[in-house]
């Protein structure tokens, strides 16, 4: 049940964030993680990123919310 803020708990299954629980609102059906690479010669003020994503599994209804990670996302 989602508390009286709106927040619910979730986990993260698979990927480089498996097992990470977050706390989401309004049950996105994405989430998405990110990692900051090194960037050599980078101009001043860039920045790279590694991106994951994790969609919602809509058949988990009580929390904790499970996100599973999708691999085929860029």
């Amino acid at each position: 049940m989602a508390d009286v803020t709106g927040w619910e708990v979730a986990v993260l299954d698979g990927g480089p964030a498996d097992g990470m629980r977050v706390k989401v609102a309004d049950r996105p059906r994405v989430v998405q993680v990110s990692y900051p690479c090194r960037a050599e010669g980078a101009p001043s003020g860039v920045r790279v990123e590694g991106v994951y994503v994790y969609r919602l599994d809509h058949g988990v209804t009580d929390e904790p919310l499970r996100y599973g990670f999708d691999i085929a996302c860029p």
